[in-house]
């Protein structure tokens, strides 16, 4: 493998590496109580810095719009979906407001993050059907939770965060535990590994963040780029989340979607968040 320059910062509270070499730059930057190996996270900044990333099918990449509390109205305008935390059952009155502020033309998503039972997610998800929700994400924690409730509702089941590896795909294919997976490619070991898990699991894929940079986020779009379909608008409007930027020109929305392009921070914003590491 050819050396790599690495630079070290901090965004707030967030450590974050990037890795310069002969295909451009990448991002490792494992997040806090997400599940995710530190040498998985390097392995995929690694790659995009040494080979780069697959051949893109499209130009741009549809992205969603995060509520995860109060919100204003003009912060899911524009977006083609909306995805909405909700943790219980105060959740409904949030995700009833926002399908009321965008309409019926906008896709809305709920994200439980594996915090219910079974018998809590068949209740919870019969109350949000009546919003014509485009699925729910990671509702319980395991694959087999999911599988279970998915026998038992009418609404798509998504699965993220119990998906790490090939292993995993093959046991979420077994058990037809979800409609859709999601994939991170830091924590799938880049966006090749990520291609991989989301042929081997065989129902359509949403791509989402570790709530990077630039750099990483550049990585997720890659990835949605190179999937062969995506029926689905991906979690990468994400930049808003750090307190900062590697580069003057930031990888945001413009009309709900995110360019495929290459990042390359600036040096000043290098230098100014490596001071703030020491």
């Amino acid at each position: 493998m050819p050396v790599l320059n690495q630079h070290r910062l901090r965004l707030g509270d967030r450590a974050v590496t990037l890795f310069e070499g002969p295909a451009g730059w990448g991002e490792s930057s494992p997040l806090a109580g997400y599940p995710s190996d530190p040498a998985t996270c390097r392995a995929a900044a690694e790659e995009a810095a040494t080979v780069g990333f697959p051949v893109a099918v499209r130009d741009s990449v549809p992205v969603n719009a995060l509520v995860d509390g109060p919100f204003l109205v003009q912060d899911v305008r524009g977006f083609p979906a909306v995805k909405v935390k909700v943790r219980d059952a105060a959740g409904v009155a949030l995700v009833r407001a926002v399908r009321d502020a965008v309409g019926p033309g906008v896709g809305v998503r709920v994200d439980a993050n594996g915090a219910w039972d079974v018998e809590t997610a068949v209740v919870m998800i019969a109350k949000l059907a009546a919003f014509d929700l485009e699925y729910v994400e990671q509702p319980c924690a395991t694959l087999e939770e999911l599988a279970a409730v998915r026998r038992r509702v009418d609404v798509r089941i998504a699965a993220d965060e119990c998906i790490r590896s090939l292993e995993d795909a093959r046991a979420l294919r077994a058990l037809d535990a979800a409609d859709v997976i999601v994939l991170k490619q830091q924590p799938l070991g880049g966006v090749r590994a990520a291609l991989a898990v989301a042929e081997t699991a065989g129902v359509p894929a949403v791509v989402s963040s570790m709530m990077e940079t630039s750099v990483g986020l550049a990585a997720g779009v890659a990835l949605a780029a190179a999937l062969p379909e995506l029926p689905y608008a991906c979690g990468l409007a994400t930049l808003s989340a750090l307190p900062g930027d590697v580069t003057h020109t930031p990888l945001v929305p413009v009309d709900g979607a995110l360019p495929v392009r290459a990042v390359v921070p600036d040096p000043d914003l290098l230098v100014r968040y490596q001071e703030a590491s020491r």
